[in-house]
């Protein structure tokens, strides 16, 4: 059996920028940074001289309040998750429930933790701590929930798109003002009820691997086979730790095979010394028609890497919680759906990456590689926790690091002049997206030939934010903080040893990596459209 823990490079990342607001935000209110407390104070000031001389307008703000409560939020998150539940979305519902259940516990730990007062010229009756805004916490969370799950159901995806968007951001910022313009709470409360909403929102999304789809499934006779005398054959390599029920799963996926024509397949398990290569070439010397493979990122590359070359067709099937690949792929993440889109998919060339460095055999990945702070948190996470907790022992690793130190590099994309920067991470794609759909590299195609490098470099622990807002909105606007290039072969090489990581697996500590592009060398299999 195989013991890999839940590593992937994303899933660093993913932590870091998701749990970086509400530390920051955090910091700099209880830090007493001067032009936040400033602010709070100059706006608080001027709403009670406001609602001193227009009290009705403070009747309508408490109308407002007491319709758009924390657990009016929670009562429609609620009802959606029975809807996704009727439309046997499970997946989906229970993140739903987890997502409102950790909002609730959260907030109130967040509030006795801090109590911070409220403050003084309040215009309505409350009670209790300040910090953060429970309103604020709860209404970004059913937005960002609603936002992730309502537009993947089939019909809502295009038509409804912004009769789902526009009305849950009037209601976050509705509910938000509301507590402002009432003072019942600074406006830095609101804006780290905010930032804990996407904290909240991105934990729960790493731990439950979203995007599942949800569309009608269809069946498939022998008759759909290749119309071959001999049936095919697949390989099912499987990392046993990353399946939870295997008996199901096995029993899914040979279902799976056999209505489309497909000979009993061969299954091949991980082993803790092997993440799947003895496997891969076994699949090869089996002459399979198609290799499945089960398991986290890291079983994914050394499958991907064996099979370069040799035409055989690789089909992602999701499991744990990573699934970057997949992800980048547009593989939905529930099993059903992703077996019905594999098998009736078709056939796809990617990319694959050479990677070589000081004490590094050469080596291949299919998603991304790097160096500095994101290896930093894959490698500090006690293993421990990784074994009790899972991807949640990342966020104690990034706390650990969140003051990691620069280190000064140079970069050499294909013949052009060296460049040499002081950063915290540096990261080599071959695809774009993260967890929770965050465009890390935003123009990384699987299959354009070419590998995309983005350079982050915040001074300062308060630059995280404008870092993080720069990666949502894809901003190619080059900065001191955050660059990208794209090349065919990049080197980067450090002035000190640094943590390395591959694929989320971490390599040991070294000076120097190599990447090069090795255009069409897999082939994938891969939805028939992009939903």
């Amino acid at each position: 059996m195989n013991h890999h823990p839940p590593t992937h490079v994303g899933r660093a990342l993913t932590v870091v920028l998701g749990a970086l607001p509400f530390t920051v935000v955090t910091l700099l209110v209880f830090g007493g940074w001067p032009p936040l407390r400033r602010w709070d104070e100059s706006v608080a000031s001027r709403v009670a001289t406001y609602g001193a001389a227009h009290e009705s307008m403070v009747d309508v703000w408490q109308v407002i309040g007491a319709v758009i409560l924390p657990w009016t939020s929670r009562a429609v998150i609620l009802i959606v998750a029975v809807y996704l539940w009727h439309r046997r979305a499970r997946l989906l519902t229970v993140w739903l429930i987890v997502s409102a259940g950790a909002e609730l516990g959260l907030v109130q730990a967040v509030l006795h933790i801090f109590d911070r007062s409220r403050p003084a010229q309040t215009l309505v009756e409350t009670s209790g701590w300040s910090y953060v805004s429970g309103h604020a916490t709860a209404a970004f969370v059913m937005a960002g929930a609603l936002g992730v799950v309502l537009p993947s159901v089939r019909g809502w995806r295009r038509r409804f798109r912004l009769l789902v968007t526009l009305p849950t951001i009037a209601v976050v910022w509705i509910a938000s003002v509301d507590r402002v313009l009432l003072n019942a709470h600074w406006v830095s409360d609101v804006l780290g009820g905010w930032a804990l909403g996407l904290a909240i929102l991105t934990a729960t999304s790493i731990g439950f691997g979203l995007r599942p789809g949800l569309r009608r499934r269809r069946r498939r006779t022998p008759a759909d086979g290749n119309g071959t005398s001999t049936p095919p054959r697949a390989a099912v390599i499987v990392n046993p730790i990353k399946v939870g029920d295997g008996v199901a799963f096995r029993r899914k996926v040979t279902r799976a095979l056999a209505v489309r024509g497909f000979d009993d397949p061969l299954w091949l398990e991980t082993r803790q010394d092997d993440s799947g290569n003895a496997m891969a070439k076994r699949a090869i010397e089996n002459e399979s028609d198609l290799v499945l493979v089960a398991g986290g990122d890291g079983t994914v590359r050394v499958v991907c890497s064996a099979l370069a070359n040799t035409g055989i067709p690789v089909g992602v099937i999701p499991a744990g919680t990573g699934n970057l690949l997949a992800r980048n792929l547009h593989i939905p993440l529930d099993l059903d759906d992703a077996l019905e889109r594999i098998l009736d998919g078709r056939d796809r060339r990617i990319d694959l990456v050479k990677v070589s460095g000081d004490g590094l055999d050469t080596d291949r990945f299919a998603v991304m590689a790097g160096l500095g702070l994101d290896a930093a948190i894959i490698t500090g996470a006690p293993p421990i926790l990784k074994a009790q907790i899972g991807w949640t022992a990342y966020l104690v690793s990034a706390a650990k690091n969140i003051n990691h130190p620069s280190v000064k590099v140079r970069i050499t994309l294909d013949d052009d002049e060296q460049v040499e920067r002081r950063v915290r991470t540096v990261v080599i794609g071959n695809v774009g997206m993260l967890q929770a759909n965050i465009p890390l590299l935003p123009d990384a195609r699987p299959d354009d030939g070419l590998i995309d490098v983005v350079v982050i470099a915040p001074r300062r622990v308060t630059q995280w934010p404008l870092v993080f807002w720069r990666v949502m909105t894809r901003t190619k606007r080059t900065e001191m903080y955050l660059e990208r290039f794209t090349g065919r072969k990049v080197e980067i090489v450090a002035t000190a040893d640094v943590q390395r990581q591959l694929d989320g697996d971490g390599i040991g500590p070294g000076r120097n990596l190599t990447a090069e592009v090795e255009p069409g060398s897999l082939v994938v299999r891969v939805p028939k459209r992009r939903y």
